[in-house]
């Protein structure tokens, strides 16, 4: 019963105008944590650098799409779940391009 209940309201709430907002400012700490990675990748010996930055941002991001499914489905809104997951999709897609055409 209480399955069913959560889809029911997953399901029929509406989404919150202001989510995108947040979305955007989430982006900053992960922004500036991916600025000091980088900086320490290029000052590190640690070879190939590309792909220890490719894998760096790969899980930056999957990260943050996971926090998002979890906020999503926390307050019922389909969408950002739907969203999330189509955004680790895409990261992962990416990530595998360009180690095939590394």
């Amino acid at each position: 019963m209480g399955e069913s209940s959560k889809l029911d309201k997953i399901l029929t709430t509406s989404r919150d105008p202001a989510e995108v907002q947040d979305w955007i400012f989430s982006l900053t700490p992960i922004g500036v944590a991916f600025t000091f990675y980088i900086m320490f990748i290029m000052y590190a010996g640690i070879e190939p650098k590309g792909l220890f930055i490719a894998f760096g941002l790969a899980a930056g991001l999957i990260g943050l799409e996971s926090y998002w499914i979890v906020r999503g489905w926390r307050k019922h809104h389909l969408s950002t779940i739907i969203m999330g997951v189509i955004g680790i999709g895409v990261t992962l897609f990416g990530l595998n391009l360009y180690i095939a055409y590394m």
